[in-house]
């Protein structure tokens, strides 16, 4: 049975970058209105917005915490840390996915219920929607750039090839990091606006 440090380092970067293009092009795909899709579903579909920002505030708490470990030199606790940030970033991107295939998008700003929207509100979203912008974009373009330097960090650290793993979570560390804590920003800021 083939162990993750006998695959070639090159076969591994392939498959990274492969992986990568795979899921960015699912979320475009799915987030298109050409693609069909169902009329019902369950209501805990609503939910699921709620729930990627609970996931990506537990991944940010993790990986302060794994940083802590690894500068006491905890291998192990970093390691668990780490993986378990993974796993709530995978189920992260199978419930952003799923919400944004069911869900149609939310405009910030858009009026409520009634429609109605007062002059101090509209001024109000107008002076923040560049601020709101700003960090969604940079938390969807810093998400996609930083999703192959994440499993690369993974590979490197879990074979063991610790100079690496250092010299690469020097860069994806902190954009990680960027990425969890904007993902409950944009989920604070935009969530007055859903209109379900």
């Amino acid at each position: 049975m083939a162990t993750l440090s006998s695959y070639s380092e090159k076969g591994v970067k392939l498959t990274i970058y492969i992986t990568t293009v795979a899921v960015c092009a699912l979320v475009v795909v799915l987030n298109q209105k050409w693609i069909p899709h169902p009329d019902t579903f369950p209501n805990l579909i609503y939910k699921l917005p709620m729930v990627n920002a609970f996931l990506n505030g537990s991944c940010t708490i993790l990986l302060l915490f794994s940083l802590w470990a690894i500068k006491k030199r905890n291998i192990q606790l970093h390691k668990k840390l780490n993986i378990t940030a993974f796993i709530f970033s995978s189920v992260f991107l199978l419930c952003y996915v799923t919400a944004h295939y069911f869900i149609p998008d939310t405009k910030y700003g858009d009026v409520d219920h009634d429609g109605i929207m007062s002059a101090a509100e509209s001024a109000a979203v107008s002076g923040i929607k560049p601020v709101y912008i700003i960090i969604l974009l940079t938390h969807i373009f810093l998400a996609v750039a930083v999703l192959p330097m994440i499993l690369l960090s993974f590979y490197y650290g879990l074979t063991d090839q610790r100079e690496k793993h250092k010299k690469l979570t020097r860069f994806s560390y902190p954009v990680w990091l960027y990425v969890t804590v904007s993902g409950v920003v944009v989920y604070l800021m935009i969530a007055p606006y859903y209109n379900y």
